[in-house]
């Protein structure tokens, strides 16, 4: 079973740890680099202005992704280290730097043969918490241009490799790739063999794309007004958790995570068929239980609710390391008389729909809206978020529980909630990460239980019938705190 979690749940055993990072001759290129013309990518620009922000906190406000994985044998430290150098340098997303301030982002790109990455040996450290305050501590931030370590964990049959790379330049599937790619780099270099990788594409190209057919959009634009209607129907603004989380404005309110077993492999299958047989896929079923969840939880009778979608198109992006990722909106009533079986069709109509608004972003309609529009999203907007990952398609999947692979995320900041649906070939969990409060972790439990009520009686009968009770309850018993 692949670990999620955050960092502070990561428990590697002690052993002679060595970390890779840019030599100082490669850090000196970097900051000599010159500016490139290609902007952040939407999502980026949004998390450096967000980072910039909130550069005066006491931790780190950024998103640190961690990739670990095990590999039999003793450590090959050369073809390690060159399986790292390899990984890096196929890559462009690790090329850029973001110079940031109040007025934006400018991009510098380093040369790719000026970066050089060097192990450092430290020792056996004495504790899991010392690995993992020295990974977190040896990984700077998105001001700087070498967000990213990596490093080994040696024991007597076995290492253990890490990828720490700030979000800036990674994302879920992204994650999956550095897994796959540095154990085949790593074999290859021990073998002398060169097979078994594609050839990435570039994602600062991808970036100069996005911003071209971005920059084309107006308030014309079939996919921004669509965007406007679905957000001044909801009010004005994106949607909220359903039930409170007990955040205080005035301070930051650190991140909580819980995991959940939903089901194994053969209800999964279950749900699969009870989907298909209304013309609807595993992803319009889920959403049909989150929409259920709300309205029994919180009388919600319209569904708006936010997914990650790749913005991967040419071949090459598929193999490639960045963040290719948009918001799209899944939005649909849910009618007088709902059930799981209804919804999932109108689920899966409405997810649909929403893909087809993956190039349009979110922060593109709100740098052309005005006040005439009533939108009230204020920058460094968050919304709950809903993802889906099918595991099983992803390169590697078979290897994973054999690897002990691990994904893990730091302790930051946290204003809503956000879900991931995972599902293996034996098994189904729910990843939650949300605000760290009391409240909240009431919250999270109320609202898993519910969807498992649902996907249960799926399972069993093969469909939901909601119960709704007065609506009064919701007043006095749920009130929504969870935007302050």
């Amino acid at each position: 079973m692949v670990a999620f979690g955050l960092i502070d749940e990561w428990k590697p055993a002690p052993g002679p740890l060595t970390t890779w990072s840019p030599t100082d001759a490669s850090r000196g290129a970097a900051a000599a680099a010159p500016v490139h013309p290609a902007r952040p990518s939407h999502i980026q620009q949004a998390y450096l202005e967000a980072a910039f922000r909130n550069r005066g906190s006491s931790f780190r406000f950024s998103r640190l992704c961690l990739v670990t994985f095990r590999i039999e044998g003793k450590l090959d430290s050369a073809a390690m280290g060159q399986a790292f150098n390899t990984f890096v340098k196929r890559h462009d997303s690790f090329s850029s730097w973001f110079e940031t301030t109040s007025a934006g982002s400018v991009r510098h790109v380093v040369d790719v043969d000026d970066i050089v990455l060097e192990p450092t040996s430290y020792g056996v450290p004495s504790s899991a918490a010392d690995i993992r305050r020295h990974v977190q501590d040896t990984t700077p931030g998105p001001e700087s241009w070498n967000c990213f370590s990596f490093g080994t964990i040696e024991h007597d049959d076995h290492f253990v490799v890490y990828a720490a790379v700030d979000h800036l330049d990674t994302d879920g599937i992204s994650q999956a790739l550095t897994y796959y790619e540095l154990r085949q780099l790593y074999r290859n270099a021990v073998t002398g063999e060169s097979d078994g990788l594609f050839t990435p594409g570039s994602y600062i190209e991808y970036c100069r794309r996005e911003r071209t057919e971005s920059d084309a959009t107006t308030l014309e634009s079939a996919a921004v007004r669509t965007w406007i209607d679905l957000v001044t129907d909801n009010g004005g603004d994106l949607p909220t958790f359903p039930l409170p989380l007990g955040r205080n404005s005035i301070d930051y309110t650190r991140t909580s995570h819980n995991s959940f077993p939903l089901f194994d492999g053969a209800k999964a299958r279950a749900v699969d068929d009870a989907c298909a047989g209304v013309g609807a896929k595993f992803i319009g079923g889920i959403f049909a239980a989150a929409a259920l969840a709300e309205y029994e939880l919180a009388g919600r009778s319209s569904y708006l609710g936010l997914t990650p979608k790749s913005t991967r198109t040419l071949p090459g992006e598929f193999a490639s390391i960045g963040w290719f990722s948009s918001l799209v909106p899944v939005q649909f009533e849910l009618g007088t008389q709902p059930t799981f079986l209804t919804l999932a069709v109108l689920a899966q109509q409405a997810f649909d729909s929403g893909k087809l608004l993956a190039n349009t972003s979110y922060h593109r309609v709100l740098e052309l809206v005005g006040p005439e529009h009533g939108i009230t999203t204020q920058p460094g907007w968050t919304a709950p978020m809903i993802s889906y990952v099918d595991v099983r398609k992803l390169p590697g999947e078979a290897e994973l529980d054999a690897a002990g692979a691990g994904l893990y995320g730091n302790r930051g900041s946290s204003e809503e909630v956000f879900m991931w649906v995972n599902r293996f070939e034996d098994h189904t969990g729910v990843e939650f990460l949300y605000p760290g409060t009391d409240e909240a972790d009431r919250s999270i439990d109320l609202y898993f239980a519910k969807i498992s009520e649902i996907f249960t009686a799926v399972v069993e009968s093969g469909d939901y019938v909601p119960q709704l009770p007065d609506a009064s309850t919701f007043a006095h018993e749920l009130p929504d705190v969870s935007r302050v």
